[in-house]
């Protein structure tokens, strides 16, 4: 069983977005030392953590380094290099562990997990040329989505096969890099169910949200959302299917396709998540704060709700208005501190709480 980290003890964050800085706030109130690790100094994580260091992920002496001054580690996005893993659990404990990194940086090895812990997935396809990718199309038909295989997010690294999509072009669009092409799922709303693990296996699993994307980038998240109970149950079965077959510990969410009552997954973000930004002022223990004691080895947190809750988040400009957003009684605003914004950036989010329906 894993001691339980005292108060004062420190805990490393890898990465220094604004996944770090709410994984800092809620590890500080719990009277942890924060530490931030990333490869740019005074990032959003940086400004608010007892202390940051940074340095390029390639360099293992700087990594060691850090991870030498912390009590445990984890992370706050998938993508950090083997090396740098490797570097870190050499000079203390990263939790979440490797697998669960190794299984979700890879698309393909990702879906083969999925099938492999018996959960439905949309049929795919290995493309490793435009050859490949033709055969692929053939096989499970336009429209259909070819995915790079490691690194794309909101939705980088994509591109849609259509009627008239010349296969060449679309090979080219994504750097005639390893890929999986997925076939289309007719869904009929997106959910996500976001979960924690404790290291003895125990789990603590949110009531599920239903999303809404434009542009490969989540708008909004609704929760708890109006599901069947045999859905929700289907939903927490998956949960427990994935962290237990990665040994997962730490919060995790799990992108569903509801196509009428069925749940296929179509990923799996080993962290805290963007469709759990809710849980930040509709819940007593929030997905930070969830995170936080799984990977302290705490006893773990409610999940109930004590109220519904729209997450929206804020894109590029819609943080510009911030004087009328902070003067809105009925929104909790959260800003991320970045000094730029960018069309696709996230600046900050909107959770907005009513009362649960019965």
């Amino acid at each position: 069983m894993t001691e339980a980290l005292a108060p004062g003890s420190v805990i490393g964050i890898l990465g220094g977005g604004q996944l770090g800085r709410m994984l800092a706030l809620a590890g500080a109130r719990l009277g942890f030392d924060i530490h931030v690790f990333d490869t740019q100094a005074n990032g959003p994580a940086a400004r608010v953590a007892a202390r940051s260091w940074a340095a390029p992920w390639e360099d293992d002496g700087a990594v060691q380094t850090f991870a030498a001054r912390c009590d445990v580690l984890t992370f706050e996005f998938e993508n950090i290099p083997a090396s740098a893993l490797a570097a870190a659990e050499s000079a203390a404990p990263v939790r979440p562990g490797r697998k669960s990194l190794e299984f979700t940086q890879d698309r393909l090895i990702e879906k083969r997990f999925i099938r492999d812990a018996g959960c439905n997935t949309v049929d795919f396809a290995e493309v490793n040329s435009v050859a490949d990718l033709e055969a692929a199309v053939a096989r499970l038909g336009r429209p259909s989505i070819l995915k790079t295989r490691r690194f794309g997010y909101d939705g980088k690294g994509q591109a849609v096969i259509r009627d008239g999509t010349d296969l060449s072009g679309a090979w080219a669009s994504i750097g005639e890099q390893p890929a999986i092409l997925e076939a289309f799922a007719p869904f009929k709303r997106e959910l996500s169910v976001v979960a924690a693990r404790a290291a003895d296996g125990q789990m603590a699993v949110y009531p599920l949200a239903e999303n809404t994307h434009s542009g490969g980038i989540l708008r909004t998240s609704t929760a708890p959302a109006a599901v069947r109970p045999e859905t929700e149950a289907r939903a927490i079965s998956i949960a427990h299917a994935i962290g237990t077959g990665l040994d997962h510990i730490g919060v995790f969410a799990v992108e569903l396709f509801d196509m009428d009552g069925e749940l296929v997954v179509n990923e799996i973000a080993p962290r805290v998540h963007n469709t759990g930004h809710w849980t930040m002022d509709a819940c007593m223990c929030s997905q930070f704060e969830q995170h936080i004691r799984a990977v302290a080895g705490w006893p773990l947190g409610g999940t109930q709700p004590h109220s519904a809750c729209e997450m929206t988040n804020l894109i590029g400009e819609d943080a510009a208005p911030w004087r009328d957003l902070a003067a809105d009684e009925t929104a909790c605003l959260h800003l991320y501190g970045k000094r730029d914004a960018r069309p696709g950036r996230k600046m900050g989010h909107i959770n907005r709480l009513s009362p649960i329906s019965d």
